[in-house]
């Protein structure tokens, strides 16, 4: 079936898959499987009993662990196919001057929804300000509105050389840097910004490499633009180069992870690879690489992956995938990237009084800004229950959110 042959099909057969003329239905349903992964993330980081992050590798074990690496690929696809997006919305009638004023309207309003909406939503407090997924996405949008009038070859180029080569950066310390050491913060370096010797802000999500991965995702939508066949071919081959080059440079040690841990983030364990006294324990320690920030090797081992399953899900008739309605959530990435956060966090103050756990901390900053309080949280049965439990609750009104983005022109309907 041809691609336009295909998008005709999806739309004729309800409202969670009809879509916009040109729009690559494989791109909404990776980033939507993306976002339900996500929320089990959110939904363990809220639930858990647990006082040790599941990377620790003393302590860990392989289902906690997997838990959280699993979603390790949301972070990376959500910023690169934004970049897709991006490149994508030429084609259906955008000029170059017209996307990067956009990009750059919609990137300051996510850097406002990050110290706002979101920050209360993962608190329910207003105190200490955090910038995390939506505060590097909103950053590097404002960045891509320049680069975007830029040939693509050179915004291809300048992706490479920041993902490729960000490693050898880490080197320099935040803390050499004297009054300059917030700047480095905010571009490759994890961690908090003071004023007056007081935390102000903690930035989890540095700009660098975040904006190349965009970069490079801003590339990938050229190659989507292309006949069926070719894109299939290409995304598969660069998936499966780029998971083939984790796994040499993972065997290795060569090059493309911070060791020791990521500054900022010390203890994690998210150093070189070793062998060891388990088979368990080897797995998680070559899984085990740095998210904060996202290293060489954790961005070929999330991205290619998501590369092949882009192609799969382009070659497969989705209208007949039982797990067709995840496309759902890929049309409306912020909407429910908000809603879900509220949605967790309300489950966590319910399911506490419930079980006559403590909720206050949970109305002051929650695990954000506060240990876990002795007697709270549950186990990983419980937190699957509470995640898929929010996955079905917020269909129904992303569905609807969905629809009304593909019936009307509204303007403001593209920043959300």
């Amino acid at each position: 079936m041809s691609s336009a042959a295909h998008t005709t099909t999806l739309a004729s057969r309800g409202p969670q898959l009809a879509t916009k003329p040109d729009r690559l239905v494989a791109i909404d349903m990776f980033r939507g499987i993306a976002m339900i992964l996500m929320a089990l993330d959110h939904a363990r980081d809220y639930f858990t009993h647990l006082r040790f992050p599941p990377e620790f590798l003393s302590q860990t074990y392989l289902s906690l662990f997997l838990t959280r690496w699993v979603t390790h690929f949301c972070a990376p696809g959500f910023i690169f196919l934004a970049g897709t997006g991006a490149y994508l919305s030429l084609s259906r009638g955008k000029t170059p001057a017209q996307l990067s004023r956009f990009l750059l309207t919609r990137g300051i309003w996510l850097l406002i929804l990050e110290v706002t909406v979101v920050h209360f939503a993962w608190t329910f407090t207003t105190n200490f300000l955090f910038g995390q997924v939506i505060w590097v996405l909103g950053l590097s949008m404002v960045i891509m509105a320049g680069l975007v009038r830029l040939p693509i070859w050179a915004i291809t180029s300048f992706g490479f050389v920041t993902v490729f080569g960000h490693n050898l950066l880490d080197g320099i310390k935040a803390e050499s840097l004297a009054n300059w050491a917030w700047l480095w913060h905010v571009l490759h370096q994890p961690g908090i910004i003071l004023r007056d010797g007081q935390p102000v802000f903690m930035i989890a999500y540095p700009l660098i490499p975040w904006v190349g991965v965009m970069a490079l995702g801003y590339a990938f939508g050229a190659l989507m633009r292309q006949e069926a066949a070719v894109r299939r071919r290409q995304a598969s081959i660069i998936g499966a180069a780029a998971l083939a080059l984790f796994v040499v440079l993972r065997a290795t040690n060569l090059y493309g992870n911070p060791s020791p841990a990521t500054p900022g983030f010390a203890a994690l364990g998210v150093g070189g690879f070793a062998v060891q006294a388990t088979a368990e324990k080897t797995l998680i320690s070559f899984l085990n690489v740095a998210k904060y920030p996202p290293s060489l090797q954790f961005l070929l081992m999330t991205l290619g992956p998501a590369l092949m399953l882009i192609s799969l899900f382009d070659r497969v008739n989705l209208d007949r995938a039982p797990w067709r309605w995840a496309v759902v959530f890929g049309r409306v990435p912020l909407f429910y990237y908000i809603a879900h956060l509220f949605l967790i966090h309300l489950m966590a103050v319910a399911a506490a009084l419930v079980f006559g756990q403590s909720y206050e901390w949970l109305l002051k900053g929650a695990f954000v800004l506060n240990p876990i309080p002795p007697g709270y949280g549950h186990n990983l049965p419980f937190i699957y229950l509470m995640w898929l439990t929010t996955v079905v609750l917020l269909y129904f009104p992303c569905r609807w959110f969905a629809e009304v983005k593909r019936r009307r022109r509204d303007w403001w309907l593209g920043y959300l």
